[in-house]
């Protein structure tokens, strides 16, 4: 039996992150639910009382709640082996890894919960196996889809949107498929922190449920291909020519992943301009914010246009704390690779995520997220 344990469940949006990295990383570890005595009485306690997955006990009994907390865990002690060194790659790998893990909530949850006719079996048993034996299961099983259905109505998932929505997912397939054709990853032969981070959306949700999965696999299936390699640990790219394990060199980011980001930018910007201003003036109302205080989940509804259609949606501080660690990169660089990279972001309309800040910075304490 390994010595890791993952808490997770197969249609959780986020634990096919960690789930993905460990499998490539080579590391063993079991994956079972968060619905044992155990986790119950050692480890929510250790992961700061927060319920939530994904959630990883070690080789050594630590507990890291948080997918971007259990890659970081593993990084630091693999030499960073999934973190492109040139500029422009690692700036864009935690771009990605920001758009995966909050920029495409939303097609996400539409694809899982406005379906029922397709997806409401499937879920039933997803949720349902999560769900402690010793209690209701059937019970607790309705209030948690319940739950996770208005989940994505506050995400901004409502009849008003669908068709934006929709739109947007489907060019999205397009030019991800294209991607995928001629590299087996983001940025050449081999995963990225950003590969990681965009997993989350399509293997949880987008690569599992019937409706999405089939729209995958009819529309895209050199995606679909991608996300199955996600989940090997070999590199699992026969199709491709070059096998070699490695980034693209020189710094080279093909035309074909400028033009996904430039459409991710549609919507991801104007969303997340749009959650910085929420959250900053929710900072500026609170009476006290003193250090150490655990960030919300939520700081209300923040409202963006898209096309025309108007959206609204959570406003997630947790955003921002990704965001940084793109912003942090770039502040790393000398003048000429920052030139290189702005011009690349100018490319693809991405400059605002350079600026979009919150005016207070977000750590992280006993396992929760929390203000600087």
């Amino acid at each position: 039996m390994s010595k890791i344990t993952l808490y997770g469940a197969p249609a959780s949006f986020y634990t096919g992150r960690a789930r993905s990295y460990l499998i490539k990383a080579g590391l063993a570890y079991r994956e079972i639910a968060p619905n044992t005595l155990h986790y119950r009485d050692t480890v929510l306690p250790k992961a700061g009382g927060r319920r939530g997955i994904p959630t990883l006990e070690t080789e050594t009994g630590e507990v890291i709640r948080d997918g971007a907390a259990i890659i970081d865990h593993y990084e630091a002690r693999n030499g960073h082996r999934f973190s492109p060194t040139t500029p422009k790659q690692r700036v864009l790998s935690r771009l990605f890894d920001v758009i995966g893990a909050e920029g495409l909530l939303r097609p996400g949850l539409h694809y899982r919960w406005d379906f029922p006719d397709l997806n409401h079996d499937f879920l039933v048993f997803h949720f349902g196996a999560a769900m402690p034996s010793f209690l209701d299961r059937a019970a607790l099983t309705k209030m948690a889809m319940q739950g996770a259905r208005t989940a994505g109505q506050l995400w901004g998932a409502v009849p008003a949107t669908f068709k934006i929505i929709e739109e947007l997912y489907l060019e999205l397939l397009e030019l991800l498929n294209a991607h995928f054709s001629d590299q087996p990853y983001l940025l050449g032969g081999k995963p990225s922190i950003g590969d990681f981070g965009m997993i989350a959306p399509f293997y949880g949700h987008l690569g599992r449920d019937p409706k999405p999965l089939s729209l995958m696999q009819e529309k895209a299936i050199r995606l679909f291909r991608w996300v199955e390699r996600m989940n090997r640990p070999e590199l699992d790219v026969g199709e491709f020519e070059v096998q070699d394990d490695a980034y693209l060199s020189d710094d080279n980011v093909p035309d074909t992943l400028i033009a996904v980001l430039k459409h991710l930018a549609v919507d991801f910007v104007p969303e997340t301009k749009s959650a910085a201003d929420l959250i900053n003036a929710w900072i500026d109302a609170q009476d006290e914010l003193p250090p150490g205080t655990v960030a919300a989940r939520s700081a209300g509804q923040a409202t963006f246009e898209v096309r025309g259609t108007t959206i609204s949606a959570m406003a997630q501080p947790y955003r921002f704390y990704l965001l940084k660690r793109v912003q942090d990169e770039h502040a790393a660089l000398d003048d000429a690779a920052k030139a290189e990279v702005e011009a690349m972001l100018a490319a693809c309309d991405m400059t605002d995520v350079l600026g979009i800040r919150l005016s207070r910075d977000i750590g992280r304490e006993n396992n929760m997220e929390v203000w600087s």
